[in-house]
């Protein structure tokens, strides 16, 4: 499940300045939405899934952001490929058979949308037998029971509230290994006085930079390195996409 990556900035449909703009969140009804959309690339990219350019660039400035974070966590690079990782919110497993697949040896996701979670479980994605355990549960549901070497978070965390995501972010940190790192990449706020927005399109919300380090301090990550996604075209004024790396603060 996917929190609309394709979103503009000159989307009319946001509501912001609302306290607090978490409030607005349904489950129920993101749900309902994501249920309604088709099993393909295409759909789980919004606006911008015809264009084949999108999901590549996302991709490889994706590999580019993890290369760049192992280099700067030395234990990370004691092994060519993590042994264990998760992709959360996998949707139809989009980074994981893009990027995920390529630097862990086994790759379990969390899913809570079921007609995406069957896509994971049928060849060529699982062919080689690199998917692991699939979890049909939202985030907020989500209580890992194993430890990960990476734990992959993206275009999905804007269907939990802000409690939630705290929530979230201390189960990570307990799940990860001794070397284990978290990534999450997800749209930023654009509204010009730093506020979230909400999407009432899929029942999300679109957080600031601000929020996101606020919640990442919460609950005990440090922040090891964060960076704008470029390359895609100005012309389509699309929300700035930002990757983080943390680590548990005990480990950094």
């Amino acid at each position: 499940m996917s929190a609309s990556p394709s979103k503009d900035e000159s989307r009319s449909d946001y509501v912001a300045n609302r306290t607090p703009v978490d409030a607005n969140i349904d489950h129920t009804s993101s749900m309902r939405y994501w249920n309604k959309t088709p099993a393909t690339v295409n759909a789980m990219l919004g606006d911008l899934g015809s264009f084949s350019w999108y999901s590549r660039i996302d991709l490889r400035g994706s590999a580019n952001f993890l290369a760049k974070v192992r280099r700067l966590v030395p234990s990370t690079m004691t092994q060519k490929r993590f042994k264990l990782g998760v992709d959360c919110g996998a949707g139809i497993g989009r980074v994981t058979s893009g990027l995920l697949q390529q630097v862990c040896e086994v790759v379990d996701a969390v899913e809570p949308v079921e007609n995406f979670a069957s896509l994971l479980r049928q060849a060529p994605l699982n062919e080689h037998g690199s998917v692991g355990d699939i979890y049909v549960t939202g985030l907020e549901n989500w209580y890992p029971t194993k430890k990960y070497d990476l734990i992959w978070c993206q275009w999905c965390i804007g269907h939990i509230t802000d409690t939630q995501l705290t929530e979230y972010l201390v189960r990570c940190r307990a799940a990860l290994t001794e070397t284990g790192i978290m990534i999450i990449k997800e749209n930023i706020s654009s509204d010009p006085a730093g506020n979230d927005m909400y999407d009432d399109l899929d029942s999300s919300v679109t957080r600031s930079d601000r929020k996101f380090r606020e919640k990442f301090k919460e609950s005990g990550m440090t922040l090891v390195t964060s960076e704008i996604q470029g390359g895609f075209p100005k012309k389509y004024k699309l929300l700035p996409v930002r990757s983080y790396a943390l680590r548990p603060q005990t480990r950094a």
